[in-house]
């Protein structure tokens, strides 16, 4: 059974995630419009809207897992906001901004809310009088002090109050809803039969960027930034190109743990790479590997593409491994032969001309290698093959 301490807990949790996600459904809704426009995170507001460093709206994000629920005049969601505003006002200030709130709530018929509406509906002095026979009325405890301060202001304080105010209400709750709506926002951009893998690497940058403003190591994103990336996104699956669906940020286990006892691993040890190479190495292969898997289940290549990229591959190493060997003597010493093998390893990997595609990411190159490698089909110390047969029939290397 779920406690009532849990179930808030993880509602609160996705008030928080929905604060973050909808402001990029909102930059693509206003992308036309107001291409100058900015974001804030939890800056001036939850979010906040910017023209030049100066905010234009200040927006409260409520979301409800419930979309049944009601906004009525004595709402607590409403007086909890109408105390944020209160709490910045500035009387001083002679633009203020609009106040927004967002809300994925239905106002309820006949309300204030519903009379703070954007459109030709719109009645803020309407909504004015409903709020202050609501705030006369409600009892809630939680709610008395924004109502008894909302009350304080003049009427004509109030009245230009509540004219800042918009309510946007009834909007897509998080999960398939609010993904639906960005997908509608991207109808004409995203790529035919590729579209969840589109959306989901536009989240996944979004996700970063809202780090990025949270951590204030980033001030605003706006919505040339989201075209943009849109743009390289879709310039990523157009013609011979493919996405990069794994980022070194991605890895959230130990490599090391991993793939220590992996044969490409060893094969790198005896050709004596540090152990941040190997660290390298063990990345990339695991980018090489999850990214091969995601493009196949993605339909973005064939089967058959990757083997013939392989295959490459392997002929490329062959020549470069013969011309290794013909240097090399019966009698060399292991040092030498070391060195051998890791200037093979460098031929091979940064200089490779072999491309899946035009995709020429080096991690997926070095990646690919090591996958041929952990099979045995390549090999960097000129006597790999020995080694090798030594693991398979559990004698020393």
């Amino acid at each position: 059974m779920t406690s009532s301490g849990s179930h808030s807990a993880g509602s609160s949790a996705l008030g928080y995630l929905y604060q973050s996600q909808w402001p990029l459904v909102d930059l693509l809704r206003r992308a036309f419009d107001e291409p100058d426009a900015s974001v804030t995170l939890e800056l001036h507001d939850d979010v906040a809207w910017e023209v030049d460093g100066t905010p234009t709206e200040l927006l409260q994000v409520k979301h409800h897992v419930a979309t049944t629920r009601g906004l009525s005049d004595k709402d607590d969601d409403l007086w909890r906001t109408i105390r944020v505003w209160l709490d910045a006002r500035r009387s001083d200030d002679p633009s203020p901004p609009a106040l927004v709130l967002v809300t994925t709530a239905t106002a309820a018929h006949g309300s204030a809310a519903g009379q703070l509406r954007p459109g030709d509906s719109r009645d803020p002095e309407a909504a004015r009088v409903l709020l202050e026979t609501g705030a006369r009325e409600s009892t809630a405890v939680g709610t008395k002090d924004a109502r008894e301060r909302f009350l304080g202001l003049s009427e004509p304080e109030r009245r230009a109050f509540v004219a800042r105010i918009r309510v946007l209400d009834g909007q897509p709750v998080i999960g398939d809803d609010l993904d639906a709506e960005l997908r509608r926002s991207l109808y004409y951009v995203l790529p035919k039969d590729h579209e969840t893998t589109f959306v989901e690497q536009l989240w996944g940058w979004w996700h970063g960027v809202v780090v990025a403003l949270l951590r204030r190591t980033r001030g605003t994103v706006g919505a040339l930034d989201v075209k943009a990336k849109i743009d390289d996104l879709r310039n990523s699956f157009a013609g011979d190109n493919l996405p990069t669906l794994v980022q070194r940020d991605d890895i959230d286990f130990d490599v090391e743990t991993t793939y220590s006892n992996r044969n490409f691993v060893e094969q790198l040890r005896w050709i004596a790479f540090t152990a941040k190479l190997l660290q390298k190495a063990m990345i990339d292969y695991y980018r090489a590997y999850t990214q091969s898997a995601l493009w196949l289940e993605d339909n973005l290549v064939a089967l058959d593409d990757l083997e013939r990229f392989e295959a490459d591959l392997k002929d490329e190493w062959e020549r470069q491994f013969e011309y290794m060997t013909l240097k090399l003597s019966t009698d060399t010493d292991d040092v030498t032969r070391e060195e051998a093998g890791r200037e093979l390893f460098r031929l091979v990997t940064e200089r490779s001309n072999v491309r899946l595609r035009a995709y020429d990411e080096p991690f997926f190159t070095h990646g690919k290698f090591h996958e041929l490698a952990d099979d045995g089909r390549v090999g960097w110390h000129p006597d790999f093959q020995e080694r090798l047969q030594a693991l398979l029939l559990g004698g020393t290397s």
